[in-house]
């Protein structure tokens, strides 16, 4: 299986503060990657490097082509998506104005077609589309963030800290859907998740951080069968 995005030697930094050192990994075409590792081990970092928010060197390449130095509105155009930590949803609009964000550089006239297919997907998105998004719960803008960035069409989808602060079930839930978004889109997804155990247990492949390295690599499954490391690194 082809990697659709490859990254060589990254390094990132704020300033003079410099957060990953040199790391490399990999996302295959139309599967699903996780990001462990502790508060502050560059996980969030990663996906604002790929996104072009953050000073890097190195290399990124998205189907072959670097992108790395690119701005974050040309990397969203090849088709990179990013769903944010804290949810990035526009609280003051409406869900739909919400939406329409998500399909603000498009220019085929599919988008209402797509619009039913992501309520297929989230239906109480329908049921709330003239709603402020301020005014929904927690899970439902955690939904809409998912459903602006699939309304982008991406190829890669970027998930930061999907489950923080929502319910179990709720949690249950999106994932879920997220299962099916990506059977049914054929979407490759980079996942940055602190529940350690739903991480593993949806990726097949996984990139332990620790300060700004990647400590150990390998298939999800067989990170999730290892105790020490369990034990070591994912405190469960």
């Amino acid at each position: 299986m082809p990697a659709l995005l490859e990254a060589h030697d990254l390094h990132a930094a704020y300033g003079e503060t410099r957060v990953l050192h040199g790391i490399d990994f990999a996302v295959q075409e139309g599967s699903v990657s996780a990001l462990l590792g502790a508060n502050g081990a560059g996980k969030t970092t990663t996906l604002r490097a790929i996104c072009g928010m953050v000073k890097t060197t190195g290399e990124i390449r998205l189907a072959g082509e670097r992108i790395d130095g690119q701005s974050a509105d040309v990397v969203a155009r090849r088709g990179v998506a990013h769903v944010p930590d804290g949810r990035g949803t526009f609280l003051e609009l409406t869900v739909e104005e919400n939406l329409r964000l998500g399909a603000y550089s498009r220019r085929d006239r599919e988008v209402p077609q797509d619009f039913e297919r992501i309520f297929g997907y989230f239906p109480r998105l329908r049921e709330r589309y003239r709603q402020q998004a301020g005014t929904l719960s927690g899970g439902e803008q955690q939904m809409l963030a998912i459903a602006r960035a699939l309304l982008l069409r991406p190829r890669l989808l970027l998930l930061d800290e999907p489950s923080f602060g929502l319910a179990p079930l709720i949690v249950q839930e999106i994932f879920a859907i997220m299962r099916r978004i990506r059977t049914d889109e054929n979407v490759s997804i980079l996942l940055v998740e602190q529940n350690a155990s739903l991480a593993l247990a949806f990726a097949e492949h996984a990139y332990l951080l620790e300060t700004g390295r990647i400590v150990i690599s390998g298939p999800a499954a067989d990170i999730q069968k290892d105790e020490s490391v369990r034990r070591s690194y994912l405190g469960y």
